[in-house]
């Protein structure tokens, strides 16, 4: 983007953070809509043998990747810019965090965005786990968990030659030209996954094409809100490059765990006038918003409490796994698994498949519990 005079900040700040928030309200909607889920994809392979939501799920990175790798190729953002395709790779946090994360989430029933979801849709379970899990994220980004996750985990990563997504990577060992690779890498996988998702006749129902398409869009989408629209190459005043509204500093699209710690940081020190809002933040009221007027329209609005003291325990346990492990996975299902994927970031393939690998874990746990009080 050329420069802009500093006047015009508080208006391209609020645009940002209007479109993000137009966007997650439609996010909001059709996950509560479609029940897209990938906790539930998961457990619905385990133990049904049902794949049609892991296919709403897989249709959704498609749908990203292919879109994502569309506004890589022609320039409008740069992988790079964005905290999953930095040249660090933390293998041990991909993994511990991923397989954490996994495992709580199906303790706590669902996912960050499920989380979010749920509170929109009058689940007061998933209120007390999005507060605790918000804390936790926070615990871990800058407090006790923080000092423990920089001074273990952290450490045994390494620093690549170059970012960490394929097409830059791939671009360095064959020396073809980078924007040809992002095409044809983002196609082929990308391609690949859509069309597995769509092969079986009785998948292509509206419901999982409106979730695999629209959720997959709004990935894309945001990323060119956030590393196009709010991209500034100088900073009218610190006449530094940057990404207007964001918490990273960084070209952002969705995630869901340390922005839960943002919103209770923006809530308890409201009249801090250094504590606006950020794009991480406004998608977690989008989203809640967009799922209870779902919930509203279709008349499935229900207050939900706890069943009895080991429904608390698991929802507590999941909601401190899941805060933990989605801050040292840098990311959560829809952090990792559809935005990081969508940019074709190696580490965010490690810390999918640690958290598919954790969730299974957690549903043997489950059902193994389920036998022996039997």
């Amino acid at each position: 983007m050329p420069p802009i005079e500093a006047a015009a900040l508080p208006g391209l700040t609020a645009t940002v953070l209007w479109a993000t928030f137009a966007l997650t309200v439609l996010f909001g909607f059709v996950a509560q809509r479609t029940n897209f889920c990938t906790m539930g994809a998961v457990a619905d392979i385990a133990n049904f043998g049902d794949w049609t939501r892991m296919r709403q799920w897989l249709l959704a990175i498609g749908v990203a990747i292919v879109a994502t790798s569309a506004l890589a190729a022609t320039g409008q953002i740069d992988p790079g810019k964005s905290l999953y395709a930095t040249p660090r790779f933390t293998l041990l946090g991909y993994v511990v965090g991923g397989l954490l994360f996994g495992f709580g989430m199906v303790l706590a029933g669902g996912c960050g965005s499920k989380t979010l979801v749920r509170v929109g849709g009058g689940s007061l379970k998933a209120l007390v786990v999005f507060i605790v899990l918000g804390l936790t994220a926070y615990i871990t980004l800058r407090g006790a968990l923080g000092v423990f996750r920089i001074n273990v985990i952290e450490p045994l990563g390494t620093r690549l030659a170059t970012t960490q997504d394929l097409p830059t990577l791939a671009a360095a060992a064959t020396g073809l030209a980078k924007p040809a690779l992002q095409w044809t890498l983002g196609l082929l996988i990308g391609g690949a996954l859509i069309a597995f998702a769509l092969v079986r006749r009785d998948f292509r129902h509206w419901e999982n094409l409106l979730a695999g398409f629209v959720i997959g869009g709004v990935i894309a989408a945001i990323w060119f809100v956030s590393g196009h629209l709010g991209h500034l190459t100088e900073h009218p005043e610190t006449l530094e490059e940057t990404f207007l509204a964001t918490n990273s500093g960084r070209m952002e699209s969705l995630s869901f765990v340390a922005p839960m710690a943002y919103v209770l940081d923006w809530l308890m020190f409201f009249s801090d006038k250094s504590k606006v809002l950020t794009l991480g933040v406004v998608a977690v009221f989008g989203v809640v918003t967009g799922a209870a007027a779902s919930a509203l329209l279709a008349r499935t609005f229900r207050w939900e409490g706890f069943g009895n003291t080991e429904d608390t325990a698991n929802h507590l346990v999941g909601a401190v796994l899941m805060g933990f492990g989605g801050v040292t996975a840098m990311g959560c299902t829809v952090g990792q698994g559809l935005s990081g994927v969508s940019l074709l970031a190696a580490g965010s393939f490690i810390a999918i498949g640690a958290i598919i690998v954790g969730a299974l874990l957690a549903l043997r746990y489950q059902n193994w519990r389920i036998e022996r009080m039997a």
